[in-house]
């Protein structure tokens, strides 16, 4: 067992006294301007260095400074200690460049509370025994972010399903270790995922696991499936027909997907708002017409119960670059149908990059400013 103070060893290693010094200053200069709250003028005198700050005052203003600065102000007394484990609910170590591993070690488990972790790392750091000890302490943990995390391996997954079962957010993005095994083991115990990021998670995202995601993950909402190239029919349509409320799908590089993937999508999620394609290159404009026709077919109910948002439903983003296929006629009239895609400069929700003959493609708000423009320059 850690003896007291041990815990923060490795947090003092990389945070120094001085960055802890001349962040009070900065906060107490801030406290003084006027961004206390109601502190009075003779509590701020009595105010020298941290150890004088009452616990109810210091959670406040590190609630302000930076992670580092409130790892390095849990070490400075058992109380402060006590005090930030206890209250402290969001923590970022993606500045720990070198030793993140080690500092989960030390730190997580004190920290039971936390409901969001980022681990974002630029190159990997994670094994699998950090994330153990985080499946082990954090069972309020509600979003993880532990992309690009290489080292990895399925007993990671393993340890979330069993330990971190509120997760509605989880960022796996470059794992490329996973298995689909795994991820369809996990998604039957974290089965209230609403964001889920499997970018490049090749062996992972499979037609298997998508079929797992569908059938467990009902309330999902954002998935990102780039570059994910086992991908085919068989598991978008799953999904489809799981995630009725699906809005955000990015198949970016899921070369195998056809036009049944995209008609599925129109006909069974109906929320969908954002969907990536890029080259995605067996995509017809059968898969166009069957989006703009799902505006018709799914939103009827929404005409008559909420007339004012109508304009505001359906497609927003659509990327369909190197989708070389598709004609102009079908991608004008899903432009037509959903107003909010624009090809216009400095909007650009409909990408349409690769694709040189859908030049002539062009949304509502492109076509008045021509006209806008004929009407004034024959004015002249």
């Amino acid at each position: 067992m850690k003896k007291k103070g041990e815990m923060f060893g490795e947090a003092k290693k990389i945070i120094t006294s001085e960055d802890l010094n001349l962040c009070f200053e900065k906060l107490m200069g801030a406290v003084g301007n006027g961004n206390g709250n109601g502190m009075n003028e003779s509590m701020m005198m009595t105010i020298t260095d941290w150890e004088d700050i009452p616990i109810e005052l210091l959670l406040r203003i590190l609630s302000l400074a930076d992670d580092r600065t409130v790892i390095l102000a849990a070490g400075v007394c058992n109380g402060w200690r006590d005090a930030i484990c206890l209250g402290l609910t969001r923590l970022c170590l993606s500045w720990c460049k070198n030793n993140m591993n080690n500092l989960v070690l030390s730190l997580i488990p004190k920290f039971t509370k936390l409901q969001t972790l980022s681990l974002r790392q630029d190159k990997p750091q994670l094994e699998d025994n950090a994330i153990q000890t985080i499946a082990n302490f954090c069972h309020d943990l509600q979003e993880l972010d532990m992309s690009k995390s290489f080292k990895l391996s399925d007993n990671s997954l393993y340890d979330l399903a069993h330990g971190c079962q509120k997760l509605t957010k989880l960022n796996i993005s470059g794992c490329i270790s996973f298995s689909d095994a795994a991820l369809e083991y996990l998604t039957g115990y974290c089965r209230n995922l609403r964001i889920l990021n499997l970018c490049g998670c090749v062996k992972a995202a499979t037609d298997r696991a998508l079929q797992a995601i569908g059938r467990n993950c009902n309330h999902l909402q954002s998935l990102n499936l780039g570059w994910c190239e086992n991908i085919g029919d068989v598991g978008v349509m799953s999904l489809a027909y799981g995630c009725p409320d699906l809005r955000s799908l990015d198949l970016c590089g899921c070369v195998l997907i056809t036009d049944d993937s995209v008609i599925a999508l129109a006909s069974r999620c109906p929320h969908l708002t954002s969907l990536g394609l890029y080259y995605c290159q067996n995509i017809t404009d059968r898969a166009m017409y069957s989006l703009a026709q799902s505006r018709a077919e799914n939103k009827e109910w929404m005409w008559q119960s909420m007339k004012g948002r109508y304009d505001e439903e359906g497609l927003r983003s659509l990327n369909i670059s190197q989708c070389t296929a598709l004609t102009p006629p079908a991608v004008q009239a899903l432009c037509d149908t959903f107003p909010a895609l624009h090809t216009c400069s400095g909007r650009h929700s409909l990408v349409m990059s690769g694709c040189l003959n859908l030049t002539s493609v062009h949304c509502a708000c492109a076509v008045e400013r021509r006209t806008a423009n004929r009407i004034s320059n024959s004015a002249h």
